[in-house]
Formats: structure tokens, C-alpha cells, sequence
């Protein structure tokens, strides 16, 4: 049950904007401060809320982190002088929505449809991956929010506890197999998990922990964690903010080409990047039937995010990512004219 389409309305940076999502891989690119990552934790809060005990609304408000937990702080301050914000996701078979104001309390949102979101989504399963790495800080990282010692979004606390536990149903499937024994080679190891400490056993040596490994390393070992547990399996939905951050760059081929193997095992992904390797490695690799898409986020001459799509990275024509390549390749080549 893949995500198809959000409309955004004066929420953070957005005034007006309808996104259509591939059903596949989609990559959002585009220059820091377009909302790439506010999208894809919108979508992820729809996706969570498809729990009975999870509010779309209230989801959206520890995703995003506003202070004394006012959602009302997240519509956009634009100048035409509307206070009122809506977000509306669907998927192929449901749709949820939600509206507030910059006086609306707390979370308190009006919410719309979202007992029948729940019933047509409860099989959906997603996750979400933060740019930063946070295994290694994991223990005991819940009870330290909760008390206010420190302040996480919900990416963090949820993709802890998604690496905890294990949905797996079966001994691994000869896709999850393939995965793992790529995944298993870059990482030199297996993940485990003891006394809420995650630690990275390399072949028979002894264990390490999570923050003596590199963090390149630690994102390709939380990967093998989720495919392993059975947490990204068919129908799934994962959400990847920055996959190429402190990633060695020889990695980054292995990285496009497990998106691809995900993407036609069933699973939706949404990925954003600012990195040129990885977004052309994922067009080199995609095969004829591989659903892909590219969503470029950038503003227009009124200062308004718009959104552009293509099936090719190059096909963008608002792409920051490409027009820095031109750059350095015009300036490398004046620099050997001279």
C-alpha cells in the first residue's frame, strides 16, 4: 500500500505544493532549506499513524520538535497573512489529513480520516534512518528525552527501537540473504544487542562497540540490523535522510545498488541527497522495470517551493547537484587551459 501523493499548505517552508510519490525509489534533491526532509516526515508521520495509539497530528509534532510542543509554530510565516496549515497524504487505497492554526494548542490538529487510514494501512510497516547516526548513543537515550535531559526527535527514538527488535517471521529468504551478505562485507560484521547497547561482532573476534566504529560503517551496519530483523520487507516503507553522509565513497555504488534490489523487492523508499555519485549510480543501476523517480525542490521567482520530477536525474532542470558538477568541471578545465 505505497504512498502516492502529498499537498502541502503553509507548513514551514511550504506555501502551496502537491508532490506525486513513485511507488518505487523516490530521491529528493534540491539546495538546503527547500523541505526535502520536512516531506519525508510528514509522509513517515502518516505511515506511523496507521498505529491506534499513534496520532498523526501529535506524530507530526515530535518529528518536527516546536518549542512547548506547538504545532501551531509550524505553519509557514508567510506575508499573505494565512495562519492556517493543512497536509494532506494519500495512498493508493486511503488518504489522511490534518489542519491547524498558529493558535491551535499543542498538537491539538484537526485530523480527517484517520480511523479508516488506520484500518486500510494497518499492515504497513516503515522507518525511518536520521542523517546522523545514533546506535551508538542508544542506551538508555529514551528515558534521558522523556526526562528532558536532552532533546531528540522521534527519528532518533524510533529507529533505536526498530533496530531492538525482531519481526522476522522466518530464516532469512534467499533476497534477504543476497542483502546481508553484501551489507555483511562492508561492515566486517553482524550487529548485536545486549543490555540496550549495540555492539558490532567482526567474524569470530570479539565485540565492539557502536562508538569505536566508524559512523560510515555504523550506517551500513544498522542497514544489515533492519533487513535483518525483518523490519524492510515487502510493503515496507523507508525513509533515508542523507544514506551518503560519512559513508566512504567506494561504498556509495554497493549503497545505489541495495536501494534497486529494495526497490523490486517491494519496498517504497524515499531518499534525500545532496550527493552526485549517489543519485547518478542510482540511474546507472535502476534496471528497465525499476520505478524510480527524481523530486527536485526549489524556489521560483515569488520565493515559493515548487516541486520538479523526472525519471532522470539529468532531465531535472532545477538541479543544484548537476549545476555544481558544470562548475567544477568548467573550472578544472580553465584552470588546464591555462
Amino acid at each position: 500500500m505505497p504512498l502516492t501523493r502529498i499537498k502541502i499548505e503553509n507548513f514551514t517552508v511550504f506555501e502551496d505544493i502537491t508532490i506525486p510519490f513513485s511507488k518505487g525509489l523516490n530521491i529528493l534533491v534540491g539546495e538546503n532549506g527547500m523541505g526535502k526532509t520536512h516531506v519525508m516526515k510528514l509522509a513517515y508521520a502518516a505511515c506511523q499513524s496507521r498505529k491506534h495509539d499513534v496520532s498523526f497530528s501529535q506524530k507530526t509534532t515530535m518529528l518536527f520538535r516546536p518549542d512547548q510542543s506547538g504545532i501551531g509554530r509550524l505553519v509557514n510565516r508567510n506575508k499573505n497573512g494565512e495562519n492556517t496549515a493543512r497536509v494532506l497524504v494519500e495512498s493508493d487505497i486511503a488518504q489522511i489529513g490534518m489542519s491547524f492554526s498558529t493558535k491551535t494548542k499543542k498538537w491539538d490538529a484537526e485530523v480527517k480520516s484517520e480511523e479508516k487510514w488506520e484500518k486500510q494501512m494497518s499492515g504497513t510497516t516503515s522507518v525511518f534512518i536520521p542523517a546522523k547516526e545514533i546506535l551508538s548513543n542508544a542506551w538508555n537515550l529514551d528515558a534521558a528525552v522523556k526526562m528532558g535531559n536532552v532533546e531528540f526527535d522521534d527519528t532518533y527514538l524510533d529507529i533505536i527501537a526498530a533496530a531492538k527488535i525482531d519481526i522476522s517471521t522466518d530464516v532469512d529468504s534467499v533476497a534477504r540473504k543476497k542483502y546481508l551478505k553484501i551489507l555483511q562485507k562492508i561492515s566486517n560484521g553482524k550487529v548485536t544487542v545486549q543490555d540496550d547497547r549495540f555492539y558490532l561482532k567482526p567474524g569470530t573476534q570479539a565485540k565492539l562497540e557502536f562508538n569505536l566504529v566508524a559512523e560510515g560503517i555504523r550506517k551500513i551496519a544498522l542497514l544489515w540490523q533492519l533487513i535483518k530483523n525483518g523490519t524492510l520487507e515487502k510493503g515496507s516503507v523507508l525513509f533515508w535522510d542523507e544514506p551518503e553522509a560519512n559513508i566512504n565513497p567506494k561504498y556509495i555504488p554497493v549503497l545505489a545498488e541495495l536501494l534497486i534490489m529494495l526497490e523490486k523487492e517491494g519496498v517504497q523508499i524515499f531518499v534525500s541527497t545532496h550527493d552526485y555519485f549517489l543519485s547518478k549510480y542510482i540511474e546507472v543501476k535502476r534496471e528497465k522495470d525499476s520505478d524510480v523517480q527524481y523530486i527536485s525542490l526549489y524556489k521560483d521567482e515569488k520565493n515559493q517551493v515548487q516541486c520538479e520530477i523526472a525519471k532522470e536525474f539529468e532531465l531535472l532542470e532545477h538541479n543544484t547537484i548537476m549545476d555544481t558538477f558544470r562548475q567544477l568541471y568548467r573550472e578544472e578545465i580553465g584552470v588546464a587551459l591555462k
